[in-house]
């Protein structure tokens, strides 16, 4: 071995088994199935190709980022008016600095000034910790901020955290690490952040210079040199606001052969009719928007305006054309030609948006073109559409729930046909915020029969996303929805799911109570279906909190009861709980005998998914009977299928009791490496046994 050295630098990272060796000789076996590493996150939208009028702004910058880090890491805050270019200038000195940020950079708009009210912290750590392939994220605020700032730890990260409402919204999401910068936007001050030790950047309006060569870029610069005075008027107009000039420079660049004089009249028209306004660049924003407006063809023209009166932060061809009544071509040619005209944003593809004060003027628009049953008319088809795609979900997902009504005024436009769970799983993590916001909506508006619609539709969501605070929130509004429509179907419905949700979400006293209420609503209906899923609830309540007489008179009453409608996979299942509360009560021939008959019906029923989970199951049951070969046949099957199945949480508990037969049969090394993979697995997870598996390594000889 001498001469030989094995060396790592730079800004490596390694994960799963690595083996550094100067000579080997002989066969070197490893066996390890590590997580599928995800793309480092480079989430910035796209910045503008020049920025300019803006050097000052970055010099100071660049001098933040070369100071001696404070402990928990650089916040850096840019305020200013609306439409002055605070995400453009963070964007852009972010992208010129990718290089110190070698772990990614993240972005969240979080919506401080957006209809339907600012994002939720909770939400945003989601995506964030999705994005460093944590698929499941603690419903508690406090515990998922913990999360974000323990995974983040040590790593060179960039966060840029776009139109923040308060402190309070920005506070969860700051990493913390002494590396990390995080940039923050906003219209007010955001002193709160001082405490965290921010450094506050005002950012005003550009120069006349800049403003006449970001004019001169838009336009042309023989044109602008052609027609200096009207060019002059034009920036005059536009007070230094480079969105105010990039909607006039837009206008102005898609019609080549009209004079620049046009458009300055047009401003200077617009501009008196819109006095009222308070700020000027607001008053030039306002005037540029509504010459660019004018000059919209009129199917543009409708779509700008119905877009303005929807509550969903974003929008699709899909979601334009069920507003609009266009096919998915004609509506995504109108999205492009409203970006054209710098009227909607594209923060990734296929997806676009409006700025704050955009939106505003749209829905002025809307509210004066469109009469009032247009208005209702295009939310409605929007939220339709949200409807029977999130529906094409379930059935695609949950083929085995039971069917709720669906009330469409019209057949639903756009509804895709997904090509299996993946795609479904992508269409929902997409849309759980437009998804969330029509829910909203249709609460404002007092539509029932949609509230407690969408928030059936919307189980595939939390049941495999794992969004527990959306699901209570969904549930809360869908159980006095359902009240109030009278359907006691859906109220029933939405007192298991919720329990389901609140169970999730750490409430299980709630939960406890929610599925005792389905359970009364259920046998008062004389619904023998229904009262067995609240009974399976209710077993389940019971199982976590350790009441093991009482889960099993819950589960054995679920068995009958679906039994006795016929429900064959709901037999299996309630078999798989029996023999859950067996395990836990050491009673191992009762628990051989329920979960082995569980993963024979379940075989046969093609659901392989709850087959392994019995398999599982029957492998513990082996393995504290001491059954070791037998343990270890069951459990590499149950591990296999959970590895086609992508069941990360099932993976590791696996592994995990795999662990434990190699500690048991004398192999010190299969166990740490069994343990070590359940281990990187459950970390992923936010789960619990993390810190047992973490402490079982540490005691575990290393010879």
């Amino acid at each position: 071995m001498e001469g030989h050295r094995n060396s790592v630098t730079g800004q490596a990272r390694i994960e799963g088994v690595a083996l550094q060796a100067g000579d080997i000789q002989g066969g070197v076996h490893i066996h390890s199935h590590a997580p599928a590493l995800l793309p480092v996150p480079q989430q910035l939208p796209p910045a503008p190709a020049h920025l300019l009028g803006r050097a000052a702004e970055l010099s100071a910058l660049d001098a933040e980022l070369s100071a001696p880090p404070p402990p928990g890491g650089r916040c850096l805050v840019l305020t200013g008016p609306p439409g002055i270019g605070k995400s453009a200038l963070a964007g852009s000195w972010l992208r010129t600095r990718a290089r110190d940020f070698p772990d990614g950079v993240l972005y969240a708009d979080l919506r401080g000034h957006a209809p339907g009210g600012p994002a939720d912290p909770g939400e945003v750590l989601g995506a964030f910790l999705r994005a460093l392939a944590m698929p499941a994220v603690p419903a508690d605020l406090h515990e998922a901020a913990a999360l974000w700032r323990s995974v983040t730890a040590g790593r060179r990260f960039a966060v840029l955290l776009d139109s923040a409402a308060t402190a309070a919204q920005v506070r969860p999401l700051l990493p913390g690490a002494a590396h990390s910068v995080t940039v923050v936007t906003g219209r007010t001050r955001l002193t709160g952040l001082g405490i965290d030790v921010a450094r506050f950047f005002e950012v005003g309006l550009i120069d006349r210079a800049a403003a006449t060569e970001l004019l001169a870029r838009r336009v042309g610069a023989d044109r602008v040199a052609a027609e200096s005075p009207a060019a002059d008027q034009v920036v005059a107009r536009c007070a230094g606001l480079p969105l105010a000039l990039c909607v006039a420079g837009a206008r102005m660049a898609a019609r080549p052969r009209q004079p620049l004089a046009a458009t300055a009249e047009a401003l200077s028209r617009e501009s008196d009719r819109l006095d009222a306004l308070r700020l000027d660049g607001e008053r030039a924003v306002h005037a540029a928007l509504a010459a660019s407006y004018r000059g919209l063809e009129p199917a543009a023209a409708r779509l700008y305006r119905l877009l303005g009166l929807l509550p969903v932060p974003e929008f699709t061809p899909a979601l334009a054309g069920a507003a609009a009544e266009l096919p998915l071509a004609a509506a995504d040619l109108l999205l492009d030609a409203l970006g054209d005209e710098h009227l909607l944003e594209q923060p990734a593809d296929g997806r676009y948006r409006f700025h704050d004060l955009v939106r505003l003027h749209a829905r002025e628009c809307g509210t004066e073109g469109e009469p009032p049953e247009q208005r209702r008319a295009a939310a409605r088809r929007v939220a339709e559409h949200l409807l029977a795609t999130a529906t094409a979900t379930e059935r695609l997902i949950s083929p085995s729930r039971r069917p709720l009504a669906r009330d469409y005024d019209q057949p639903p436009w756009h509804v895709p046909e997904f090509d299996g769970e993946e795609s479904a799983l992508r269409w929902l993590d997409a849309e759980r915020g437009q998804l969330a916001a029509a829910l909203r909506a249709a609460v404002a508006d007092g539509r029932p029969a949609l509230v407690w619609q969408l928030a059936d539709a919307m189980w595939p969501l939390f049941l495999r996303l794992r969004a527990a605070e959306l699901q209570v929130e969904a549930h809360e509004s869908g159980l006095a929805a359902a009240r109030a429509d009278g359907v006691r179907a859906a109220e029933q419905r939405m007192l298991t799911s919720g329990g389901h949700g609140l169970r999730n979400a750490g409430r299980p006293v709630e939960a406890a109570r929610w599925y005792g209420e389905a359970l009364e609503l259920a046998r008062a209906m004389a619904d023998p279906r229904a009262e067995a899923n609240a009974q399976y609830g209710i077993g389940q309540s019971h199982r976590l909190a350790g009441e093991l007489a009482s889960a099993r008179r819950a589960f054995e009453e679920t068995l009958r009861l679906r039994e006795q409608v016929g429900h064959p996979r709901g037999v299996a299942l309630a078999r798989i709980a029996l023999g859950e509360v067996a395990l836990a009560a050491a009673d191992l021939p009762a628990a051989l005998a329920q979960l082995d008959q569980a993963e024979r019906e379940l075989t046969e029923l093609g659901d392989h998914y709850e087959a392994a989970r019995a398999l599982a199951l029957t492998g513990q049951a082996h393995l504290a009977a001491g059954r070791l070969p037998q343990a270890g046949r069951t459990l590499d099957a149950a591990l296999a299928a959970f590895r086609t199945a992508r069941s990360t949480l099932w993976e590791a508990r696996t592994l995990h009791l795999l662990g434990e037969l190699a500690e048991r049969d004398g192999d010190p090394a299969r166990a740490r490496q069994h343990l070590g993979t359940a281990l990187a697995l459950y970390r992923t997870l936010a789960a619990p046994d993390a810190e047992a598996v973490a402490r079982r390594l540490a005691e575990l000889p290393t010879g």
